[in-house]
């Protein structure tokens, strides 16, 4: 989509109707503000529309990467456009929990539509009682389980890439991306 010259499109103030009287029947100033009318009307309906532009579940589509480099947001032309969409809108919230299960699971969940599971913690230790012993090592590794939501399988690959940018640097992990939804319990 292009915001240049759009073909008939009028403009609000026309310019010719701003000037002095002496230049209200004269054809040349006319013609030539008619032209500089032709140029700014985009301009002046992009500015009439700012709102809109900043807004990114009505932002035009060539806008949303634009708008994603804003807020930080993931940003994959592979995916759908209501998809990047929901990404711009929820970035501020899951950079909140970036770092976390919870932030891995709905990136995953955002950008894949898959179920996630995060066991494990990254070999980090702690104490909830001051001055004591810390507990065992964990393992070193968190392990991510993906599973399809819908009927489409899940790239491993994409889960992997999702996997890395959401998770500490410190923190190694290993990916296991499952084919169906959990086995039930009791069966």
């Amino acid at each position: 989509m292009s915001r240049a010259a759009v073909p008939g499109l009028p403009s609000r103030y026309p310019i010719g109707g701003q000037l002095p009287a002496l230049y209200a029947d004269d054809d040349f100033a006319q013609r030539f503000t008619a032209g500089l009318d032709t140029v700014l009307a985009p301009v002046f309906s992009t500015l009439d529309n700012l709102p809109a532009y900043l807004d990114p579940r009505v932002t035009p589509v060539d806008f949303l990467a634009w708008l994603a480099s804003w807020v930080g947001a993931a940003h994959d032309p592979r995916w759908p456009v209501e998809v990047r969409r929901e990404a711009v809108v929820r970035a501020v919230y899951l950079h909140r929990w970036r770092g976390t299960r919870r932030g891995l699971v709905e990136a995953l969940r955002l950008a894949l539509g898959a179920h996630a599971e995060v066991t494990g913690d990254g070999g980090a230790v702690w104490s909830g009682t001051a001055g004591s012993a810390l507990p065992p090592k964990p393992p070193a590794e968190a392990l991510v389980r993906v599973r399809p939501a819908g009927g489409t399988p899940v790239d491993a690959d994409r889960v992997h890439e999702i996997v890395r940018t959401m998770c500490p640097v410190h923190t190694a992990f290993r990916v296991e991306v499952l084919s169906g939804p959990p086995a039930e319990e009791g069966n």
